[in-house]
């Protein structure tokens, strides 16, 4: 009876550290598919966009490069043809690159400001193990903070993001920062890496977090070096300083639009937030264009 016994945990252990693997190689692992997660219908739509945008890139940008932790960052520098001291930050999203933000590029552009829009950790020519998830993310906007202070001196930096990008800029905002960091503009960004991961294990496979997301914790922990638990947007914001713009699509079901709420609530710093009506994840400055820039305009100018 006790053998029977042992002999079930055992498999229910191994049989929970399978599940946890799975989840870390899907979620974290760059190697891997994430045809599960995303549907890779080729659109030739998007597929012209996106070849636009690497021209675009291509003509209008400096690679840059710097290194964090024996890990070689990859970015671009955009440059604007008048004369500014205000640098926007631009960060993409999960197993996207910089070549995504250049719509958001271009607009902050036309408002007359430079724009660095660095590869996060494995993505584009980023080094990196793993995703960081904007956790691991943040020490390496650290750095480009600190690239763009030391390079150009006496400047202002605005942090901006989409998506894990979103995430990134929100947990940044939650260290040490120097005075030259005046803002974040947060759009679709998720409260933690937990509760995005439960919401996506719900969503996609119909399983509650527990065993597997604390197996993919434990996991994460040995393979990647950071906590799942760790990594949270709530708790960074809290700690923020600097004034924070939430944006978020109401039809958002991929990082869903409840989330919103939580991180303004959570927000003590001055803050802000838009709603896009009919916007599902990454869409809102599309769906809405103009409501979108007014108010990420008139909140960079009554910040600054």
């Amino acid at each position: 009876m006790i053998l029977a016994l042992i002999f079930v945990i055992l498999i229910s252990i191994a049989m929970g550290f399978i599940a946890g693997n799975f989840l870390f190689n899907l979620a974290l692992n760059p190697k891997s598919s994430k045809s599960i997660i995303f549907k890779n219908e080729y659109d030739e739509e998007i597929e012209n966009k996106k070849e636009e945008n690497r021209k675009w890139i291509e003509e209008n940008s400096k690679e840059v490069y710097i290194e964090n932790k024996k890990i070689k960052l990859h970015g671009y520098e955009v440059i604007n043809k008048k004369e500014s001291n205000i640098w926007i930050i631009a960060v993409h999203g999960y197993i996207d690159s910089a070549v995504s933000m250049v719509p958001s590029c271009k607009q902050f552009n036309r408002l007359g400001y430079n724009v660095l829009m660095p590869n996060l950790r494995t993505h584009g020519k980023s080094e990196g193990k793993y995703i960081g998830m904007g956790w691991l993310d943040r020490i390496d906007i650290l750095k480009w903070i600190e690239y763009l202070i030391n390079k150009y001196r006496n400047i202002k930096i605005i942090l901006y993001g989409i998506s894990m990008g979103a995430a990134t800029v929100m947990m940044t905002s939650g260290e040490k920062l120097p005075k030259n960091v005046k803002m974040v503009i947060e759009d679709c960004g998720y409260t933690s890496v937990w509760e995005e991961f439960t919401y996506e294990l719900k969503t996609l496979f119909h399983m509650p977090q527990f065993p597997t997301l604390y197996y993919a914790n434990l996991i994460t922990i040995l393979r990647a070096g950071y906590s799942l638990r760790k990594a949270s947007c709530i708790k960074q914001i809290k700690k923020s300083k600097i004034p924070i713009l939430f944006i978020h699509g109401d039809k958002d079901k991929f990082v869903p639009f409840y989330m919103l709420d939580k991180l303004y609530e959570a927000a003590t710093c001055r803050k802000e937030k838009l709603v896009i009506k009919n916007a599902e994840h990454a869409e809102a400055q599309e769906i809405d264009k103009e409501k979108y820039w007014k108010t990420v305009k008139k909140f960079i100018k009554n910040n600054l």
